[in-house]
């Protein structure tokens, strides 16, 4: 009898190893990999130059999908690599992303990854991303616009689900952050648009809202002599169209001369500051100052 089980004993753990016995592990390591979707117009996809501090190594913890293939980088479409800048194009710079994913691996216990999936075009609207009628906006887009909108199969929307879905299958979505506005200056509708988009995506992922916040970013302030600092009025409002959403501030974050883009030092300050609205929403402080 005592043979007969331990028989049946070794029979299992055979087909435990084999079968559904693996799934918890496979599911336990993707949960540990926190992913984030970010899109927008070109602060988000990281003005041009990269200095020599944000070069160096990143932490092995902080990811990006390419969603794009990077050729001199080295990065083929839809696969994991550090996070090095650039993390939107090859032709990209640093941006809000880059210090968002520094700071958060740097408060977050050491088992957790943090995966960046960045989708964003330089200079469009937020049109561009509407699930339903964004041909009508891109047939309007200037070269330089379509070419990029080439890299993403046409139409950024759906290259962003698309790959976002790849992303699913090694961690999951905590959280939607965007920087765009420049180019809606003064449209009211706004906030309703990016609604839509928002809960798009949601939907066409299979995310619930109270799961996946949307992190927003302000733009170049007035103090910064911002050509678009009024836009900064309409997008402090969309928490109260998404009441999910939450505004991070660029107060004193140094802006260009173009009046547009923030240097390289605001982008560190306003991405290390979506990370400081995101960790209280993931569930943990910010680590004190040693």
């Amino acid at each position: 009898m005592k043979l007969f089980s331990g028989v049946l004993l070794l029979a299992g753990l055979i087909l435990c190893s084999l079968t559904s016995c693996t799934t918890p592990n496979t599911s336990s390591t993707a949960s540990k990999r926190f992913v984030f979707l970010c899109f927008g117009q070109s602060n988000m996809e990281g003005f041009p130059g990269i200095e020599d501090q944000d070069k160096g190594p990143v932490d092995e913890r902080f990811q990006m999908l390419a969603a794009v293939d990077f050729p001199s980088q080295g990065r083929i479409k839809g696969n994991w690599y550090p996070a090095v800048p650039p993390l939107c194009r090859p032709s990209a710079g640093i941006g809000p992303a880059d210090y968002f994913g520094r700071t958060l691996v740097s408060n977050l216990p050491p088992n957790i990854t943090v995966g960046i999936l960045n989708v964003s075009v330089g200079g469009c609207k937020i049109e561009l991303f509407e699930k339903d009628t964004f041909q009508s906006y891109a047939a309007t887009a200037p070269n330089w616009m379509t070419n990029t909108i080439a890299t993403y199969s046409g139409n950024p929307y759906q290259h962003l689900v698309a790959m976002a879905k790849l992303a699913q299958k090694d961690g999951v979505i905590k959280g939607i952050l965007l920087h765009q506005g420049e180019s809606n200056t003064g449209d009211k509708q706004w906030p309703n648009k990016v609604k839509g988009i928002y809960d798009n995506l949601l939907k066409d992922l299979n995310l619930k809202a109270a799961d996946v916040p949307l992190i927003v970013g302000e733009l170049v302030r007035a103090d910064q002599k911002g050509a678009c600092a009024s836009m900064n009025q309409i997008i402090d409002n969309l928490p109260k169209t998404i009441p999910t959403a939450h505004i991070v501030s660029s107060a004193e974050c140094p802006g260009r001369p173009d009046h547009l883009h923030f240097t390289p030092a605001g982008y560190r300050e306003l991405g290390a500051r979506y990370a400081q609205t995101m960790l209280p929403l993931l569930g943990y402080k910010l680590a004190e100052a040693k």
